[in-house]
């Protein structure tokens, strides 16, 4: 009996420890590479404006260098409607949770960039009017304007 109450004791205890979040690898991981953090809240399979921003900005090379040259962390909040596109109750959750504290207007899509500290630096309502190579291009002279 002991040994069962020691291992549940256990498992909540680790389940806890586990429990990090995307946000909060996100604002580690910026901490420590020095980044920023890039947030998306998009409705994948029905927002048109969504849609075209992961198509003409997300999913482009300009964009993923943001990404490898340690410039930004991305995170996706999606808000898909179609069951085929449903996502984890836990992902579900976290998303609902982003959006209290970033969204409240229930903006799609709305796009963040953050610092280290989960800050707001700059917003983005609807579809940003410039091309990927200019967004990526504004969010690195943001950066560079923190090192300041």
């Amino acid at each position: 009996m002991k040994t069962i109450i020691l291992a549940l004791i256990m498992a909540v205890f680790s389940i806890g420890i586990q429990a990090q979040n995307r946000m909060d690898n996100a604002k580690k991981q910026a901490t420590e590479n020095k980044e920023l953090i890039l947030l998306n809240f998009s409705g994948s399979d029905w927002c048109i404006p969504c849609i075209k921003l992961h198509k003409n900005i997300i999913e482009t090379e300009d964009f993923k260098k943001l990404e490898t040259e340690n410039i930004i962390v991305y995170i996706n909040a999606d808000f898909p409607r179609n069951r085929k596109n449903q996502l984890s109750t836990e992902l579900k959750k976290e998303n609902a949770s982003l959006a209290d504290q970033y969204n409240s207007k229930g903006l799609f899509p709305y796009t963040l960039l953050l610092n280290s500290e989960g800050k707001v630096l700059k917003s983005w309502e609807g579809l940003p009017s410039e091309n990927a190579l200019a967004f990526s291009n504004e969010i690195r002279d943001i950066k560079d304007n923190q090192k300041q």
